[in-house]
């Protein structure tokens, strides 16, 4: 198993291993759950924006960083 899990392609990490691909899964799965979670209790557009942009954030920050670290440039 090779130790990049990602590839560069402009701003972004594109997952070339089968780690690469189940973080990026979970992390959209992440953000479905929260989405829904806050979603639910929220009153408004804004509202439900607000709650999730720190958990969103958050989460594509921690997968950038992953990425950058296990990538091939």
């Amino acid at each position: 198993m090779s130790n990049f899990w990602f590839k560069k392609r402009g701003l972004i990490y594109i997952p070339i291993n089968f780690i690469g691909y189940l973080l990026y899964f979970l992390t959209i799965a992440f953000c479905i759950n929260v989405f829904i979670a806050i979603d639910k209790h929220s009153h408004s557009v804004s509202d439900t924006f607000y709650g999730i942009f720190p958990f969103f954030t958050s989460a594509f920050t921690i997968l950038f960083w992953i990425a950058s670290n296990k990538s091939k440039y």
